[in-house]
């Protein structure tokens, strides 16, 4: 896997799951220097964090209070950077709404790690889907992780 200056998790408003993922990786260390943000493909003006995925995140001793939702950019698509969406129709939206994206530095985070299911939307759920979700991100990004760090021992 490609080193790359940034990593982008990208969803629907920027509250609920690319922040989470955002969250999640920071706790991870890896191998070098890499900036870890979240963007929403339709965000009108900046938004707190969903309160759902805020509770999940301070019940797993993550803060993100602060957290305000931001609008994906062009310049957010360079060849140094990587978007990760959730599902395949995001994917699809930013190539073809954004000039710079390109199939090397768009992909959906389940596919880039092997797994089958894509993380499921939890807005509008439970506590509970919000901490499903969680969990199965928390897994994804694990594997994300490792592929990042292997490819520095290759």
């Amino acid at each position: 896997m490609k080193q790359y200056r940034k990593i982008i998790f990208v969803c629907e408003s920027g509250t609920s799951r690319a922040p989470m993922a955002e969250a999640i990786m920071k706790e991870y260390t890896i191998k070098y220097p890499v900036k870890i943000e979240s963007r929403g493909l339709v965000v009108l003006f900046p938004e707190p964090l969903n309160q759902k995925a805020e509770a999940v995140l301070i019940s797993n001793g993550i803060n993100m209070t602060d957290k305000m939702s931001s609008q994906l950019e062009e310049e957010d698509l360079s060849p140094e950077n990587l978007l990760l969406t959730f599902e395949g129709g995001q994917k699809d939206k930013i190539l073809q709404e954004y000039e710079g994206a390109t199939h090397a530095n768009v992909e959906v985070l389940t596919e880039l790690v092997g797994d089958e299911l894509e993380i499921l939307n939890p807005y509008g759920g439970t506590l509970q889907s919000y901490g499903l979700c969680y969990e199965t991100l928390n897994k994804t990004i694990q594997k994300l992780v490792n592929l990042m760090n292997e490819a520095l021992d290759e």
